[in-house]
This record gives C-alpha cells, sequence and structure tokens, in this order.
C-alpha cells in the first residue's frame, strides 16, 4: 500500500519518460504525478542524459527542444550521484544504471518501469518494489486522499 502521509518517492525510469512523451496515455498520468509535485522523483544524470539521447538519436528531437524538456524535468525532480556499480541485469548493463539509482542513491519507495523483459521481472531490488505504471496508478488511485 502507498502511504499518503508524506511524499511518495520514485524513479521513473527512462522508458517511462520516453512514452508519456510519444503515446501519453498512463505514462503521461505518471509525469503529470511528477510535475503537479504529488509524487517525489528522483533521477540520476545517467537517466536524464539517456531521455535526451533517445529523443534525439530515435526521434530525432531537435536540440532546443530537448533541452526545454530536461530543464523542466531537473527543475522538478531530486537528482541524485549513485556512487556503487550494480551488476544484476547481465543483458542490458543500462538498466543496472536505473537500479544504481533507485536503491543506492535515493532510498525510493518504488521504481516505476515498462521494461517487461529486466527490470519488471525483478518484482524488488533492496526492498524497493518495481511497479508497471499500471500497477503503480492502481496504488496510488486506491491511496491517494
Amino acid at each position: 500500500m502507498i502511504a499518503t502521509e508524506s511524499k511518495i518517492k520514485v524513479v521513473i525510469d527512462t522508458n517511462v519518460f520516453i512514452s508519456a512523451l510519444l503515446f501519453g496515455g498512463s505514462h503521461l498520468e505518471i509525469i503529470r504525478l511528477f510535475l503537479k509535485g504529488d509524487i517525489e522523483v528522483y533521477l540520476s544524470p545517467f537517466i536524464v542524459e539517456e531521455i535526451a539521447s533517445i529523443l534525439r538519436e530515435k526521434f530525432l528531437w531537435e536540440e532546443a527542444k530537448i533541452e526545454k524538456l530536461l530543464q523542466l524535468i531537473s527543475s522538478k525532480a531530486k537528482e541524485v550521484y549513485p556512487q556503487v556499480k550494480v551488476s544484476i541485469i547481465k543483458s542490458k548493463d543500462d538498466d543496472n544504471h536505473i537500479l544504481e539509482c533507485c536503491a543506492l542513491a535515493s532510498k525510493v519507495d518504488y521504481l516505476i518501469s515498462g521494461d517487461k523483459r529486466h527490470i519488471l521481472p525483478l518484482r524488488e531490488f533492496k526492498g524497493i518494489r518495481i511497479l508497471s505504471v499500471s500497477e503503480f496508478l492502481e496504488e496510488y488511485r486506491r491511496t491517494a486522499p
């Protein structure tokens, strides 16, 4: 159950940001909670740069548009600098960076991800629940004031 007395601390995986920006839907609902300050979001420089890199290289966004987005994200998120390396996911090292931000740097309550192949199957990491977007929103709606 999500505690509503204090702000919920989460790491939002890169894929949730990208899906929200390109497709909207429930992914965008997560980002709206973040931007409104209803949830406290922790991001590492790796996640911020990965968002920029994907938008630049895969979706050909203009640099000015990417910079504006990153400024907005950075103004609302708490940036953390993981000091410890994780190597749980052997087949995709980038996903280990998400776990580093999540557990070792920010002591968050949840990791919200859309990665069905590598991250979501873990279900939990160092006491932090790993939820899909729909799972998180379901719990949030059930417990929000």
